[in-house]
């Protein structure tokens, strides 16, 4: 009988283990999402049915492992993390599913419209933004006194290296400026396609013609070799933005241009030796109408493939909502909350308070024009990125030539000719225009 009786427990502890679910969140490694996977143990107790397994990967091989897995079904992750790019096009090609289901206090009115048009097809969301951005100017406030300058608000790439040179002291390991050179369609190219912008440059003309064989282009990309050659670090060309944040971090960058969502790094006085030293400014601008600011949010998405979507989509509802928010205030402070997603996180005081970028941020999201990106005219929607599916492929090649060029393994002619014909040739493969 006693025996019975045990059978008889361990059965029904069986049944309850197997009725509890394992989600697997795919995800980058950058900050706020190292907090999101520190503070789910706030979402496994309140649902204890779900158990959370987590794949953090680099930027470049996350992007790698998640198109691969949708593409072809694999259903290996149940939340991916993606961005702004994908989600359009993933969603069209019924390769994520509508987030239906967040639950009645979400407040999806609350999402900052510029940042959910880009996740919506057809009035339906397919992905929750996890944080938003726009890319600004961070600045050692003390190496531009030191210097005898002051930064605008709305500076000038002109300004941007004329300071870079007065601030670099390479003797004492200080780089005037740092911007991604790592090679990839969301690392160098995100960068240098939105100072293509400024430039009056783009990635195709109204036609589809690939546009890298113009003066616009050779300007951009000339400035960007020369600037990072007089006033950056050695070795950038391998930096992008966790390799860049951690030297403004550690007082050896004196400006960085980059992600919005960086200034709660560089002011968060336990991981930043300059964080009472750092100021803000817009993008910078060439005088065309057009500033250097991209627009991108990470988002959760639950691929088609997940056979767990109601638990996936339970998770992610957590992860993107305001009393996550709180969470993170209470448990990190205000400084730390994803930004860039919420209305309502802008019109708390105590937050723009504590996040002294905080309104460069929502101008920066605010004025990002993903629709006109351009001085001239194009057939494309996106700031950064080119919003077709071949811009991973041919976003990628170009990156690297971009990083050839400024390693020196190329001059900027070579880089813009040899990417020219390898646009046209993906172009014509594809047959545009459609």
């Amino acid at each position: 009988m006693k025996n019975k009786l045990i059978m008889l427990a361990c059965g029904f502890i069986s049944m309850g283990a197997a009725a509890k679910e394992t989600i697997t969140i795919a995800t980058v490694n950058n900050g706020d999402m190292i907090t999101m996977k520190e503070l789910s143990s706030d979402f496994t107790s309140q649902n204890p049915d779900i158990d959370l397994k987590w794949v953090t990967l680099e930027e470049n091989i996350l992007r790698q492992r998640v198109t691969t897995d949708v593409a072809t079904k694999g259903g290996q992750y149940d939340v991916m993390t993606i961005g702004t790019y994908e989600v359009p096009i993933w969603g069209k090609q019924n390769w994520l599913k509508e987030l239906e289901n967040l639950g009645e206090n979400y407040d999806l009115d609350d999402l900052i419209p510029a940042i959910r048009s880009g996740l919506t097809i057809n009035d339906k969301l397919y992905a929750a933004p996890f944080y938003g951005e726009s890319s600004m100017v961070m600045y050692r406030t003390d190496l531009m006194e030191k210097a005898g300058l002051t930064m605008p608000k709305a500076p000038t790439w002109d300004f941007i290296r004329k300071a870079a040179k007065a601030i670099t002291d390479k003797k004492e390991g200080v780089y005037g400026l740092c911007l991604r050179g790592k090679a990839g369609w969301g690392e160098n190219v995100a960068l240098i396609t939105s100072m293509a912008n400024s430039f009056g440059a783009r990635w195709f003309d109204e036609n589809w013609k690939p546009q890298f064989n113009t003066p616009e282009w050779e300007n951009t990309l000339q400035y960007y070799v020369d600037v990072m050659k007089e006033s950056g670090p050695a070795g950038s060309s391998a930096n992008g933005f966790n390799e860049n944040l951690a030297l403004f971090q550690t007082g050896k960058c004196g400006i960085w241009i980059d992600a919005t969502v960086a200034g709660a790094f560089v002011t968060n006085k336990k991981d930043s030796e300059v964080a009472d030293k750092v100021g803000f400014a817009l993008a910078p601008d060439n005088g065309l109408g057009k500033r250097g600011n991209w627009l991108w949010s990470w988002t959760l998405a639950v691929p088609a493939s997940s056979k767990k979507p109601d638990a996936a989509m339970k998770f992610i509802s957590w992860a993107t909502s305001k009393e996550y928010t709180q969470l993170v205030a209470d448990k990190k402070g205000w400084a730390k909350v994803p930004p860039g997603t919420r209305k309502s996180l802008y019109s708390n005081q105590k937050y723009m308070d504590a996040a002294p970028f905080a309104q460069i941020t929502l101008d920066s999201i605010q004025s990002a024009d993903p629709k006109n990106p351009t001085v001239k005219p194009v057939p494309y929607v996106g700031i950064q990125f080119v919003a077709i599916p071949e811009f991973q492929g041919i976003g990628t090649a170009v990156g690297q030539q971009f990083s050839a060029a400024l390693t020196g393994q190329m001059t900027v002619k070579q880089a813009l000719s040899t990417s020219q014909h390898l646009v046209e040739r993906t172009m014509r493969k594809a047959r545009y225009p459609k």
